[in-house]
Formats: structure tokens, sequence, C-alpha cells
């Protein structure tokens, strides 16, 4: 197993980024039930922690995606870490919202995006996809390449697997939700138990009934 992956896993546990609940579900903005819930905002708060992701991200980039010439992140979760990224490659950054400002110039990309250039995006986590994709999608209509997308965290749901293959964005993530699960386990977080309830959440969330 790879170290890198399962110790964020741990970290984002201990800093309550990543809270896992099988028997109080959460209520997401999308509806959905979930028994797991994660929040990589508050990773921003601990500097050893953010300039953790800082590194790896950038790393990941550099390994991967070595013709990179700007970066951009995804409003408005991923804005911090994506601007922490560029800087450590000295490389342009934007940021793209998830709808154009109603006011103004009606950005829907902030900063100078030029055509032709090839963008890595930054994202924090990744559930469906959806958001994510949408964010590449704008920047590809405003005539720049996108290379693939880094982020800190995804629940590897197949709708979202799916989506990312048809949208042809190879996706690197730091971690994921098979490091979350079995550090939670490792450590007592959650129980033997719980593993047939979370896994069956995360097959089809969208329909998922903690009661049935």
């Amino acid at each position: 197993m790879n170290n890198i992956e399962k110790d964020f896993a741990a970290l984002l546990l201990q800093v309550n980024a990543i809270k896992l609940q099988p028997n109080e579900p959460f209520t997401w903005a999308s509806g959905w039930k979930s028994p797991f819930y994660c929040d990589n905002r508050r990773t921003l708060s601990f500097p050893q922690l953010r300039n953790f992701i800082k590194v790896e991200l950038t790393h990941h980039i550099l390994e991967h995606f070595p013709e990179v010439d700007a970066v951009a992140g995804v409003a408005t979760g991923a804005i911090a870490q994506g601007a922490l990224v560029a800087d450590s490659l000295q490389l342009p950054f934007v940021y793209v919202r998830s709808k154009p400002k109603d006011h103004g110039l009606e950005n829907l990309i902030e900063g100078e995006l030029k055509p032709g250039q090839k963008v890595v995006v930054v994202e924090d986590l990744i559930s469906t996809g959806g958001s994510s994709l949408k964010a590449v999608e704008a920047i590809r209509k405003a005539g720049s390449e996108v290379l693939g997308m880094v982020a800190a965290y995804t629940y590897g749901f197949p709708v979202a697997e799916k989506a990312f293959e048809e949208a042809n964005v190879p996706l690197i993530t730091l971690t994921n939700y098979e490091y979350v699960v079995q550090v939670a386990l490792e450590t007592g977080y959650i129980s033997q138990d719980d593993l047939a309830l979370l896994d069956s959440w995360r097959q089809n969330p969208a329909e998922w009934n903690p009661n049935k």
C-alpha cells in the first residue's frame, strides 16, 4: 500500500476533514443521505497539512503532466489549494466559477487564461464529478487544453469514474475512499460491522437509504 495515500487518509481523519457516521448519516447539499462527509477546507487551517497537500499535488503534476503551463482551481473549495500549487510551480492561476457572475464582466473564469494553454485543474474532492467536469468544459470552451485533474480526495463513485473516462480527463488523487476506510478500521474509528453499510452506500449513493 502506498504510504502517502494511507498517511494522508489518517491526517484527514485526525483533523476532522473527513467524518464517518454509519449510524447517523449526513445529508449532502444534493439531498443524498451519506454516512461519509469530507470537508477539505479544514486542511487550510493546519499549516503542515496544508503544505503537505501543496507539495504532493505539485509533485503529481510534475510527474504526470510535466508540460503544464497554467493551473485552474474549481470554485470555491479548490481556489486556495490551486493557488498554492500554482505558486509552487510558478505558473499562472485562474479559477472557474460554477456559473458566470451576475454583474460586472460576468466572468465564468477568473484570471487570464490564454487560448492554447495547457491546463491542469485542481480540485479539493471528487464526488459525482459533475462540478469538476463543468470546469473542464469551461476551460476547453475558452480554447485551452486540459491535461488532467489532480485532487486531494475522491469517493471513487462508479458514476464519477465513468464521467471522467467519457470526458477523457485523467484524474490523480492523493487518497481515496478505500484508504480512509482502512485507516478508520485500523484505528477503531469504525467497526468491521460498518463496512457492509459503507460499501452499499458507495455503490449507489443516490438511492441509499440507511433504514432499509
